[in-house]
């Protein structure tokens, strides 16, 4: 199977919620720069036609992962009327929703974690919730969210590096790592003084059903 674009030119549904195109410039929010995203740099590798099974398992994590991310920033949108947030949430959705295209090109789809609802729905709510209270715990749980991924994606490049196999894989979960570690960055800094304690309780609380869901998600 040959490889495909990584995110198509047009996403109706994304950009009807409000989440625009990856392809679109964005603003880096300590300078006002105009940066374009970089998952249109890259296209997933051709299907394997036999992946380890811890492999498969990692990827039913990360694609049930993608697929929670995409809906945070939905439940965000929901809700927020903050000009900035939506701002935010709209170019790392469009993000999220290219990662997601690309784990969905390179795992089979009956591979895919059959609790996909579930992680559906939590996503959802862990992007509706905080946005009840305001941006800063917006950003706080977006901090929480990808400071979880970061280190999830490592252990799966550590582990693709010790073996020596998939380099073409290892590179789009690299791509993919890189952007959640934008994600995570730009969200601490528009966090501005440090969480208290409400809400480093709560960031505790989606770090922990972060790998509480990818664990579960690796079995089915």
């Amino acid at each position: 199977m040959g490889a495909k674009p990584a995110v198509p030119e047009r996403l109706p549904q994304m950009v009807a919620s409000g989440i625009s195109s990856p392809s679109a410039a964005t603003c880096h929010p300590s300078n006002g720069r105009h940066v374009r995203p970089r998952m249109n740099q890259i296209t997933a590798p051709p299907r394997p036609a036999i992946l380890p099974r811890w492999l498969l398992a990692e990827l039913r994590s990360d694609h049930a992962g993608e697929a929670g991310a995409v809906m945070i920033y939905r439940g965000i949108l929901t809700i927020s009327r903050d000009p900035a947030l939506r701002e935010f949430a709209a170019r790392h959705g469009a993000t999220e929703q290219g990662h997601l295209e690309l784990i969905e090109q390179v795992l089979p789809p009956r591979q895919r974690s059959v609790l996909l609802p579930i992680w559906r729905v939590a996503g959802f709510l862990t992007g509706f919730l905080p946005a009840l209270f305001g941006s800063r715990a917006v950003y706080a749980t977006i901090d929480a969210v990808e400071t979880f991924v970061d280190h999830h994606y490592q252990q799966q490049l550590d582990r693709l590096d010790a073996e020596g196999i998939e380099p073409a894989l290892r590179a789009v979960l690299a791509q993919c790592q890189a952007e959640e570690i934008h994600h995570r960055d730009e969200a601490r800094e528009a966090t501005g003084a440090p969480p208290g304690v409400l809400l480093r309780g709560w960031a505790w609380l989606v770090g922990f059903g972060s790998a509480a869901a990818v664990q579960a998600a690796k079995r089915i």
